[in-house]
């Protein structure tokens, strides 16, 4: 029993210290930006001793940047899926998934400038991560054609525009614009483009 509980103690230090180095992370590419996010910076703004503490969790700078890309996807998914979930409708589904992501954008604008920096940092961007949030956009779409209520339409490349108009709105929200002008905006955007014309 000792030992279980001594294994469990020392996974849950490795998790925290791990949330730690993350979130040190986080804030130092939303604050200084990417060329300026080194192991000396990190280690600074989490208050850690050595940039082995950070070496120890993760192996390369890539992979620490990938987990905070996941990090920050999985945040976002917390927030947007129980909205998306309540929704009934392909359509007030597309409107839950444009509500809470701005909103979500809104209210961690540092993790917002996190993402922007590592992809215009040119850091590699896991495909699984980048897939995964699209492939959801185009299930949704497919539904609502299957279902009647959205036209026939390429699923993918409007999962792609509603990502890159959400990706655009972003950089409004990050620098203080309405977040529910702007999701209503894009609500009636997609509502125009996606609906059936009767």
């Amino acid at each position: 029993m000792r030992i279980t509980q001594q294994a469990s103690d020392r996974a849950g230090s490795t998790a925290a210290r791990r949330d730690q180095i993350v979130a040190a992370t986080i804030a130092v590419l939303a604050e200084r930006g990417y060329a300026a996010t080194s192991y000396d910076a990190i280690c600074a703004a989490a208050g850690l001793s050595s940039k082995r503490l950070i070496s120890y969790h993760f192996k390369t700078k890539d992979e620490l940047l990938a987990e905070v890309l996941r990090r920050v996807t999985t945040d976002a998914a917390e927030v947007m899926r129980p909205a998306i979930e309540a929704a009934n409708g392909a359509d007030e589904k597309l409107a839950a998934y444009i509500r809470s992501n701005l909103e979500f954008i809104a209210a961690q604008p540092d993790h917002v400038r996190a993402v922007q920096q590592i992809v215009s940092g040119g850091a590699p961007v896991p495909a699984e991560e980048a897939d995964g949030a699209l492939a959801r956009l185009v299930a949704l779409f497919d539904h609502g054609q299957r279902t009647g209520v959205f036209r026939k339409f390429d699923t993918v490349l409007m999962a792609v525009t509603l990502r890159a108009a959400i990706d655009a709105a972003a950089g409004r929200l990050v620098a203080g614009a309405d977040a529910a002008h702007c999701a209503e905006e894009l609500t009636e955007i997609f509502h125009r483009a996606t609906r059936v014309q009767r």
